[in-house]
């Protein structure tokens, strides 16, 4: 992925309107990865078949005709590739491997899709979010539904069941160690449970506990924990954690605190829940220390989700701190030394869509 900052040569009529009509382009695109995800164009395809209109159609259960016109433009686009059969009905469409490990692997680093099904699944809100913009007010994660919760957890899915055991956490030597002699670890917001399984099956001797407030994907965890072989050792609560929890040896964060009404609150809370020996470590967006404008693709990324869903969420609970998805180094530190915490450390793990931190020390 590039880094491409346009400079104000850029700034002309013409390349402006290249440039939305490119992003029209790649709209459609996203709209119609959604629509073969969603239907199972993609999976049935992936076997590396060629497969014609009719073949896909009854493979999927859909409508021979819309299926011909979904290929016909995956085609056009270069997703898919295609015979130079003279009937149309008689082509045969095939998913190159290459596009085949980005639509459909689920737990490769490279699989994309779910980016796409996230902000197909966002637009379906648009009214929403026009609404809330001129009222103040909010859109949640449980208003937009399954989808994106569904979406977002796919996305990081791969992390979280790789780098985060393999790389990540025994690049912190002291929570590497803990986890592997047996820590209690909480994970606070743990959405679909994938962070919290991912420690767990990098850590055997490790127990996790997952908490968070929306019920769906608390009951999506729990499936997820016993297909994973550690439902033993993993167990989600639909609740916040209650002080009488701890002490946790590792009190975790994933991707969460900048969604959160109340950050200083909770954070206060995993200081309490860590008691005097345990580690608060908290993961969120790598963006950049200062806003500068025009920003990098990491940074148009994290404003999109933020324009969005995030920011709506967080003001979707008031009173809120409405802090969306750039949250940068400063603002975090903030809300960390006001529920109590001394310091922020910046870890040194490279990750382009994370950074990660450890919350240290009492306020002064």
């Amino acid at each position: 992925m590039t880094s491409t900052i346009e400079t104000p040569s850029t700034h002309t009529t013409a390349a402006f309107a290249e440039r939305l009509f490119t992003a029209v382009l790649a709209t459609i695109d996203v709209q119609a990865a959604y629509l073969g995800g969603r239907l199972g164009w993609y999976r049935a395809l992936a076997g590396g078949d060629a497969l014609t209109s009719s073949e896909l159609a009854r493979r999927c259960g859909t409508a021979e005709r819309y299926t011909r016109e979904w290929l016909e433009q995956q085609a056009v686009t270069g997703v898919l590739t295609c015979d130079d059969a003279p009937d149309t009905a008689g082509r045969r469409y095939t998913l190159p491997p290459g596009h085949a490990e980005v639509l459909v692997d689920e737990l490769s680093p490279n699989h994309v899709l779910p980016l796409a099904r996230f902000i197909a699944a966002a637009g379906k809100q648009l009214d929403a979010l026009a609404e809330a913009y001129r009222t103040g007010g909010g859109v949640s994660w449980a208003q937009h539904g399954a989808d994106l919760r569904e979406a977002q957890a796919a996305a990081n899915r791969p992390m979280f069941l790789g780098a985060l055991g393999e790389s990540y956490l025994p690049a912190i030597p002291d929570v590497d160690a803990a986890l592997r002699s047996g820590a209690r670890a909480a994970d606070v917001g743990c959405g679909h449970g994938w962070s919290a399984i991912g420690i767990a099956l990098a850590y055997p001797y490790a127990t996790v506990d997952g908490y968070d407030l929306d019920a769906p994907s608390i009951e999506a965890a729990r499936r997820n924990a016993a297909e994973a072989g550690v439902g033993d050792r993993v167990r989600f609560h639909h609740s916040t954690p209650a002080a009488t929890a701890g002490p946790y040896d590792v009190v975790f964060a994933f991707e969460v605190v900048h969604d959160l009404p109340d950050p200083v609150t909770v954070l206060a809370s995993m200081r309490a829940l860590a008691g005097p020996s345990g580690t608060v470590v908290v993961m969120d967006e790598r963006v950049a220390d200062e806003f500068t404008a025009p920003g990098d693709e990491i940074e148009r990324l994290m404003y999109g989700y933020s324009l969005l869903c995030c920011l709506a969420d967080g003001m979707a609970h008031p009173p809120s701190a409405a802090t969306g998805t750039v949250m940068r180094a400063d603002r975090l530190r903030d809300y960390a030394r006001r529920a109590g915490f001394g310091d922020v450390e910046v870890l040194d793990i490279a990750d382009d869509f994370f950074r990660f931190y450890r919350l240290t020390g009492e306020a002064s």
